[in-house]
């Protein structure tokens, strides 16, 4: 089983310390997405929260590591990577495939007696919804097309030939794993849920960020953005305040 063999040191990063007993964010990033993406985030957030990012493997540090194509291998490795850290609740923040791994952590979480405070899913439809994609199966010039569509990634780093080459299997992987998932409408979590959207996001319909509500029984809350799939590089203070509202109240109701 993929828990047994998980070691926490690789798949956490804490960028920042933070103050004694802060409530507990666990960030888990994009299809492609590294830890240090998110860096900026945790700086706006600590020390009032202590921040843990995802580190994916086959990406940075980790680029020597096979990459993981299915969520649910994917969601029982960051759980296990998980419990050292879940002596305090957490509450979990995913934007894109991250969101859908959030909601999958999340359940497993809640299996094994550590339930989360609450999951903000940011950019990214509801799990029950579905669209026919296939990017997993273009070539990389395709793979690259599909960046510069999410305006996910600087024109610097896609003009680069030798970090593309770097990045295109764990994109590729990641892609495999979101595009191949599929939840049916009933599965819910018992956390409240804050769903993030940009309104012109493409890959994302208000229709379907508001449908993340049929997946919890306590409750979800909706915050459009404007802009793309990747609003929260634009919107950043507002992104942290809405972050850390959500996580310090629901950590003192938690109490």
């Amino acid at each position: 089983m993929v828990e047994a063999a998980v070691d926490s040191g690789l798949w956490i990063r804490r960028f920042h310390p933070a103050n004694d007993g802060a409530p507990r964010l666990v960030v888990l990033p994009h299809a492609g997405g590294s830890a240090s993406f998110f860096r900026p985030f945790s700086t706006a957030l600590s020390p009032e929260l202590e921040v843990l990012t995802v580190q994916y493997p086959g990406r940075q540090d980790r680029r020597t590591e096979p990459t993981i194509d299915n969520v649910a291998d994917y969601a029982d490795a960051i759980h296990a990577a998980l419990q050292p850290f879940a002596d305090r609740p957490l509450t979990l923040f995913g934007h894109s495939m991250g969101a859908v791994l959030g909601f999958e952590v999340a359940r497993r979480l809640e299996q094994s007696g550590h339930a989360p405070l609450g999951l903000i899913a940011s950019g990214r439809r509801a799990p029950s919804t579905h669209r026919e994609e296939s990017v997993h199966l273009r070539d990389d010039n395709g793979i690259v097309a599909e960046l510069r569509t999410l305006s996910g990634t600087h024109g610097d780093l896609l003009g680069d030939e030798e970090i593309l080459r770097m990045i295109l299997p764990a994109l590729r992987g990641d892609y495999t794993a979101v595009e191949r998932y599929s939840c049916p409408a009933d599965r819910v979590v018992s956390c409240p849920i804050l769903v993030l959207t940009g309104d012109e996001d493409p890959r994302t319909t208000l229709a379907e960020a508001e449908a993340w509500a049929g997946h919890t029984t306590a409750g979800s809350r909706l915050e459009v953005f404007t802009g793309g799939h990747f609003f929260i590089v634009d919107h950043q203070k507002r992104l942290a305040e809405l972050v850390a509202e959500f996580t310090t109240g629901r950590a003192a109701a938690g109490r």
